[in-house]
């Protein structure tokens, strides 16, 4: 409340001040009027120029001229400087109207103090009415206005001046609310560029692992084919002869110490041959080295029996750990493996010598269709098939069409 009746106040100075103020300027417009002196000057010039003859000279008409811009001169400085004055009596005014406020208000506030109640009692009320009037300074050029008291003020007032301390208060808040959103904003833009910087900065390290990366891979890849080129120059150059050699063998010759001068393995050289890898070569004896192409048939030959030898071993295995795993679930009966059915009883006799030789337990049995030829028998229907697999894989046999069947 006693920052409203000091508001209150100050309006009632601000506008008395500007009350006299308006009269100031009145006034002066009034002993600034500019209207007679020019009168005068016209008027003297034509007194002045009416005697003189048409034909006036250059000098005179010259003089005439400096004389009238000397005089429009001199009344635009007087004019100047009754305006500066007019501002340096405006200034003490509005500064002695300001001062007395001040003072009043200091004298307000005083008493406000020394009652000792609220602002709002009555004797806040009283005390607000018994505050000295305003009044103005008077000069030579300005009138007397009337003084204006915070008695004379209305309750409507009072209720604008409070409602622009609300206004004034919202939009300190409303300005305290959008700098903090700028300067959130700003942080925000801060952090996205921050943000965008590290993911750029990270990008490029990426973009230079990867060029290093592939200039490794590179010079790997190079590094791999030298290395290939280099081992397929010094296997060609290991490799064996492209045509046969007839060879005799000389003193200290041996089939491994040819093997290796001709690159080529002991095997396929002593299969050339048809000697032992391990026999003993004479001095003078007449020996076939194989050409390129015939040690690598001599090899595929040999890789053959091998796994034909490995085949059959598996095959074997199989067949015992079979008759050992026999179980009373198994199929009852008896087991065979057909291996031919011959025309004739002396083909199946042949062919039973030829299995009987490879070491299988060999019958033959006639029927409408021909003599057949079964090896076995096996107790269950699992040892059978065992059977049936490994005679398949006998290179001694050198058959792959026999088939399981029940005895």
């Amino acid at each position: 409340m006693n920052f409203s009746r000091q508001a209150l106040l100050g309006i009632g100075m601000i506008i008395g001040g500007s009350v006299m103020l308006y009269a100031m300027v009145q006034q002066i417009g009034v002993d600034n009027d500019p209207q007679p002196k020019p009168a005068m000057v016209d008027k003297s010039y034509t007194e002045q120029a009416s005697p003189q003859p048409l034909t006036t000279d250059i000098d005179t008409e010259k003089r005439l001229l400096a004389q009238k811009q000397k005089e429009r001169a001199a009344r635009v400085a007087e004019q100047e400087k009754r305006a500066q004055q007019f501002l340096t009596e405006q200034e003490t005014a509005e500064a002695q109207a300001l001062a007395k406020a001040r003072a009043e208000n200091q004298q307000y506030m005083a008493n406000s103090v020394s009652t000792g109640g609220d602002s709002d009692s009555p004797e806040a009320a009283q005390n607000a009415t018994a505050a000295p009037k305003v009044q103005p300074s008077t000069d030579n050029s300005a009138t007397t206005t009337p003084a204006v008291s915070a008695a004379n003020l209305s309750d409507s007032d009072t209720q604008q001046a409070a409602q622009a301390q609300k206004k004034e208060s919202l939009r300190q808040v409303e300005l305290k609310k959008q700098a903090e959103a700028k300067k959130l904003a700003d942080s925000k833009k801060q952090a996205e560029a921050k943000k965008q910087a590290d993911a750029k900065k990270q990008a490029d390290a990426k973009k230079q692992a990867d060029a290093k990366k592939q200039a490794e891979a590179q010079a790997t890849a190079e590094r791999k084919k030298q290395a290939e080129k280099k081992s397929a120059t010094e296997a060609a150059k290991k490799e064996s002869p492209k045509s046969s050699i007839d060879y005799t063998v000389k003193s200290g010759d041996g089939l491994l110490r040819l093997a290796r001068q001709y690159n080529m393995p002991v095997e396929a050289l002593a299969q050339a041959n048809d000697i032992a890898p391990t026999a003993d070569l004479q001095v003078g004896q007449a020996l076939t080295i194989p050409s390129r192409k015939q040690v690598q048939r001599l090899e595929r030959e040999a890789a053959t029996v091998q796994q034909a030898r490995e085949d059959k071993r598996d095959a074997k295995q199989r067949l015992r750990e079979a008759r050992k795993e026999v179980k009373e679930t198994d199929a009852k009966g008896s087991f065979g493996v057909q291996v031919a059915l011959a025309n004739n009883q002396a083909t199946a006799d042949e062919m039973a010598k030829k299995l009987k030789s490879a070491g299988y337990q060999v019958k033959t049995s006639a029927t409408s269709r021909g003599v057949r030829v079964v090896v076995g028998p096996e107790r269950g229907k699992v040892a059978a098939l065992a059977l049936k697999d490994q005679i398949n894989s006998d290179p001694k046999v050198n058959t792959t069409s026999a088939w399981v069947l029940y005895w």
